[in-house]
């Protein structure tokens, strides 16, 4: 019997896989049908075959299983053993600046700002604001978090009493009532505090800096040269500060933390995540899924 490998997805990047049509998911099937495996798809959340390992996109794997998912913008992405972005390889390995050659780094770094954001990166101001992109389970403290979201935007308060702080709701949560009285109650009694929701393209124009558990808001603010304070685990931790409710030292560091932002990203898409646009893309796959601990 030939090898077999069941890739779940979710509609309607299901049907996309099965017609051909997802460039990545094309790539994946490429190298594993060239190291001798069948392939399947399946719907996300139907049960895990026992006789195949299992590749799920955005989703925890089974045992022996990986996990795939956008590295925040394409066409990078990584191919790891859990679901979990702070226990991704990336995250273990150390940011050596000098390591990356600048000019490529400047230049890519400067073809991304006006990809991503146009006309927004080239002069970005700093209005006296915090922006705090809020996620969702605001009263939660769940195992990767140092508190509760509610209690990082209370904590921000009193760490910076001179911006002002815009948090926003995700605009794809759903957030209990409970949650929302909470947010409000603590907006009336700072009247430095508002609540918005969605505005992540403004509020990176706009803001000084991001406080943020770990949302990718913190991640797109490196292409408007804005610095993040942390207060949870995330794959790209390496150029950010941060904080808990035992050490907000952070906040006295945040107007002057600098890092290489141009080095960084070369150095996080370029070396650890998979370019699917690169010559050497399914070599790439191919590491990635050994890795992971799969004989390909």
């Amino acid at each position: 019997m030939p090898r077999a490998v069941t890739i779940y997805l979710e509609e309607p990047l299901l049907q996309s896989a099965r017609d051909g049509r997802h460039n990545f998911i094309g790539l994946v099937t490429d190298v594993l049908r060239d190291a001798g495996y069948g392939v399947a798809f399946a719907p996300l959340g139907t049960p895990f075959r026992a006789d195949a390992p299992a590749l799920t996109h955005m989703a925890p794997p089974p045992p022996g299983g990986l996990t795939f998912r956008r590295a925040y913008h394409y066409p990078f992405w990584a191919i790891e053993t859990t679901a979990e972005r702070w226990n991704w390889h990336v995250a273990s390995q150390p940011f050596q600046p000098q390591s990356v050659a600048d000019q490529p780094a400047r230049r890519t770094y400067d073809r991304w700002r006006e990809r991503l954001f146009p006309g927004l990166t080239e002069a970005p101001q700093r209005e006296g604001l915090i922006y705090v992109p809020l996620q969702g389970r605001l009263l939660d403290h769940r195992s990767f978090q140092s508190c509760t979201p509610v209690e990082m935007l209370s904590l921000t308060l009193a760490a910076d009493p001179a911006r002002d702080v815009v948090a926003t709701l995700h605009p794809k949560e759903t957030y209990g009532a409970d949650e929302l009285d909470a947010l409000h109650s603590l907006a009336a009694r700072n009247p430095r505090l508002t609540i918005l929701t969605g505005a992540m393209k403004d509020m990176l124009a706009r803001c000084d800096y991001v406080v943020t558990m770990n949302s990718a808001a913190a991640f797109n603010a490196f292409f408007f040269g804005k610095p993040s304070i942390l207060f949870a685990k995330i794959d790209f931790h390496h150029i950010c500060l941060t904080a808990s409710p035992q050490d907000l030292g952070a906040f006295d560091g945040i107007a002057t933390h600098a890092p290489d932002y141009a080095h960084y990203l070369w150095w996080f898409w370029q070396e650890n995540c998979i370019n699917a646009g690169r010559p050497d893309v399914k070599e790439r796959i191919r590491e990635a899924l050994i890795r992971g601990g799969w004989s390909i």
